[in-house]
C-alpha cells in the first residue's frame, strides 16, 4: 500500500474543487431532466408509429432520413424525429390493415 500525504491548505482545496464539481453535475442534471430527456423512443415503437418494417427502419438510418442515437446496439430516436416522418412523406409507410 502507498501512502501519499499532502499538505491541509492542499487538501481542503481538492475537496472544495470537488464539492463544486459536484454542484456543477447536478445542476446539469437537472437542467437535463427539464429537456425530457426521458422520452426517446426505440426502434420498436418506431416502426409501429411509422407503420415500417425494422428493415426499413435501419433503411431511413442509413440513409440519415431519420437522426437517431446509438447506446450500445440499441437505437434511440427523438420524438421529434418521428414527428418530422409522420407529417411528411408516406413514401416508407405500409399501409395500415386495422379496422
Amino acid at each position: 500500500m502507498e501512502i501519499v500525504i499532502i499538505e491541509k491548505k492542499t487538501y481542503e482545496a481538492l475537496l472544495l474543487g470537488a464539492e463544486t464539481l459536484t454542484g456543477k453535475v447536478d445542476a446539469l442534471c437537472r437542467r437535463c431532466n427539464d429537456q425530457r430527456i426521458g422520452k426517446w423512443l426505440d426502434g420498436e415503437q418506431v416502426c409501429r408509429l411509422l407503420r415500417v418494417s425494422p428493415r426499413t427502419l435501419q433503411t431511413l438510418r442509413d440513409s440519415r432520413t431519420i437522426g437517431c442515437t446509438q447506446i450500445g446496439r440499441k437505437f434511440y430516436y427523438k420524438p421529434e424525429e418521428v414527428e418530422r416522418l409522420l407529417t411528411g412523406n408516406d413514401r416508407y409507410r405500409k399501409p395500415d390493415n386495422s379496422p
